[in-house]
């Protein structure tokens, strides 16, 4: 059963008008003791096949594990949304629900090679030079997950030393616990600099140039 009515394709179609250059879907995956594994891989496939700028591949996480280690992805389902270059933006769980407008709109911005940002946060996310990592804690029903896990991409394609993840919190209990996320959106800067719900843009750049400085001592 397809999860996009023609109706949902009618409207991909109209957005991937905006595809600028070819995007590649990276999916990591496995058929056993994966939960929506299976759906991931369908619903990304079903995405893929509405534009020729639009490639999906599929690798398995235990078999092509070099691959993955480079990719540096330790958890399935992993989805990456490359463009030019690999921009650090990551999805681990399904992206369904609220969470798919993300992914849509990823796909968009990586095409454009443009994060979108002001020219105030270029300024200062140019001052991140070494590695940064965030991760954005979701579910597909919160409304304001996408805009949490929009931002923090948007870091991710304007500067090359920030990687950003969107975690389904409920297809991993064990990062959910271990990073107290008990509401989402939460984002995680590192592993000590946690935001609570969807912040406006200048917050979310200074609280990670806060983070960066603690960890580089300056």
């Amino acid at each position: 059963m397809a999860f996009l009515t023609e109706k949902d394709k009618q409207y991909i179609q109209n957005l991937f008008e905006n595809l600028k250059d070819d995007v590649k879907l990276i999916m990591f995956t496995q058929e056993i003791e994966c939960q929506y594994c299976r759906e991931t891989k369908q619903l990304l496939e079903e995405v893929a096949a509405i534009s020729d700028k639009i490639t999906l591949t599929i690798y398995n996480f235990q078999i092509d594990k070099e691959i993955a280690d480079t990719y540096r992805i330790d958890k399935i389902p992993a989805t990456i949304i490359e463009g030019k270059k690999d921009y650090g933006i990551r999805y681990y769980g399904i992206p369904s629900g609220y969470e798919f407008s993300s992914l849509l709109e990823d796909i968009v911005d990586v095409s454009k090679n443009e994060s979108g940002l002001s020219e105030e946060s270029r300024q200062m996310l140019a001052k991140v030079k070494s590695p940064m990592h965030l991760q954005v804690f979701v579910t597909p029903t919160c409304p304001y997950c996408p805009r949490a896990v929009r931002l923090a991409h948007k870091l991710a394609i304007e500067n090359d030393f920030i990687t950003a993840d969107m975690v389904e919190a409920t297809e991993f209990p064990h990062l959910s616990v271990k990073y107290s996320v008990s509401g989402v959106p939460r984002t995680v800067i590192g592993e000590d600099f946690p935001i609570e719900g969807a912040v406006p843009e200048m917050t979310l750049v200074e609280k990670l140039l806060e983070a960066y400085k603690q960890s580089t001592n300056q």
